[in-house]
């Protein structure tokens, strides 16, 4: 199994036709996902060619995509200032999942469209400014490399992408169920919470790495989640340990004020929980390494 997405998901792009589109769409489906349209308004009714004679319809709205291909995926390409109605569109149509690797979209569309999902109930939304997520050999819906490992049993969820891509490369012995790549923004449709429970009901999942960053309560609310809720060994991570109080770092929500939001804070809290944290990300990799290693014997 695999969490949020697998081999019989059917992924549409919205934003296809243009140059992140393109180039992201052929490597979705050269990693083997099922890429059954695009949409673009003003290119409706067209098709386009991408490597291995694939020719992907175009289709002017996502309902039209998803009356015609059962697609039930998106992945969001579309420019920032145009992202909230992209998202918007999405969730009218009822998409169960949309996938909104945009960045730099402005904090009070993410609050509109995170607000009006939850209104509706039918669409998962991760992101924005994220790199999607990815289990291997099954699907792959963003920009997560497709290459640096393949299918397993760790599940992974980060607010970050390279650390993402890293993690995945270190523990590529072992593999990934999925990894799923939240983004740091403010405010994201999936939290950790949310892909911890996920990877909690799966049975295909045995262990978990949580990678976080400096700012805000995030981590401090999935150590009191995984207290509660969470049996299987989780192995945490949280970038920012040498970052200098009050500063903007990297994603706009990874800022430290005071005490609150600290690497620091946010270690002793997953510590407490039970989440054994490293002070690298090659650390949390050794130490989620010690755990598979463990368990296979």
């Amino acid at each position: 199994m695999a969490i949020f997405l697998d081999e019989n998901s059917k992924v549409i792009v919205q934003g296809m036709t243009g140059s992140e589109g393109m180039k992201h769409t052929t490597r979705m489906l050269a990693s083997g996902t099922q890429i059954v349209g695009g949409v673009n308004p003003r290119k409706a009714g067209t098709s386009v060619d991408f490597p291995g004679e694939e020719q992907i319809p175009v289709f002017g709205t996502v309902a039209e995509a998803m009356a015609a291909t059962g697609a039930n995926v998106s992945v969001i390409f579309v420019p920032a200032a145009f992202t909230k109605a992209a998202v918007i569109e999405a969730i009218d149509a009822g998409i169960p999942l949309a996938v909104v690797i945009t960045e730099g979209v402005a904090v009070k569309d993410s609050a509109e469209f995170y607000n009006y999902a939850r209104e509706r109930g039918t669409t998962r939304l991760i992101g924005p400014n994220c790199p999607g997520l990815i289990s291997p050999g099954k699907a792959n819906a963003g920009i997560i490399p497709a290459d640096i490992s393949g299918p397993g049993r760790i599940g992974l969820v980060s607010k970050s992408g390279t650390l993402t891509y890293q993690m995945m490369f270190e523990l590529r012995d072992f593999g990934f169920s999925t990894a799923v790549g939240i983004g740091g923004d403010p405010i994201i449709g999936t939290t950790h919470i949310d892909a911890l429970e996920a990877f909690q009901n799966d049975p295909d999942t045995d262990a978990i790495v949580m990678i976080g960053e400096i700012g805000g309560d995030a981590e401090e609310r999935a150590a009191a989640y995984i207290a509660e809720h969470v049996t299987k060994p989780v192995v945490g991570y949280v970038a920012g340990f040498t970052a200098p109080e009050g500063k903007t770092m990297g994603h706009a929500g990874a800022i430290v004020s005071g005490s609150s939001g600290t690497a620091a804070a946010k270690k002793e809290a997953l510590e407490a929980a039970g989440v054994r944290v490293g002070k690298t990300p090659s650390e949390a990799a050794a130490l989620m390494r010690v755990v598979m290693e463990g368990l296979a014997t």
